[in-house]
């Protein structure tokens, strides 16, 4: 079956914002590429500070979700919109999962929703975290 993955675009501080999302999932990265790092295939080389930011850099959340980044730049960055129209969605196992993952995510951010039960049956809440990134976090209670 496909999965669906998300990829964020950060204007530079893409690595802080993955270390960031790695100290509440855990895990690793199996790659971080920066720009540097690129062929320069015959064009003018990147500038040293840049030259740092990430290029691309993958953090797997499960064995069907990868959570993917970069950095944006160059003809890219004149349209980089910070919270651009999509939310990250987290189906917890638990309600004490769904409550920690939206404590630690949501640190230093904007509470939106708080976790609650809903009219729909799940418990379910909404922040914008500090890096202007929305969730959603929710955990389908057990029928009754």
């Amino acid at each position: 079956m496909a999965t669906v993955n998300v990829y964020l675009s950060f204007n530079g501080n893409c690595e802080e914002a993955f270390n960031f999302y790695k100290s509440a999932f855990g895990g690793e990265f199996p790659y971080v590429g920066r720009f540097k790092d690129m062929p320069a295939d015959g064009g003018e080389p990147v500038d040293e500070e840049y030259g740092e930011k990430i290029m691309h850099i993958s953090l797997p959340i499960s064995n069907e979700t990868v959570l993917m980044g970069s950095d944006v730049g160059g003809e890219w960055s004149s349209q980089f919109v910070q919270g651009n129209n999509f939310s990250l969605s987290i189906g917890a196992d638990s309600k004490e999962e769904a409550e920690r993952l939206f404590g630690e995510l949501s640190a230093g951010g904007q509470v939106v929703m708080p976790l609650n039960t809903t009219f729909w049956g799940e418990y379910f809440g909404m922040f914008t975290d500090k890096f202007g990134i929305n969730w959603m976090v929710s955990h389908r209670a057990e029928p009754k």
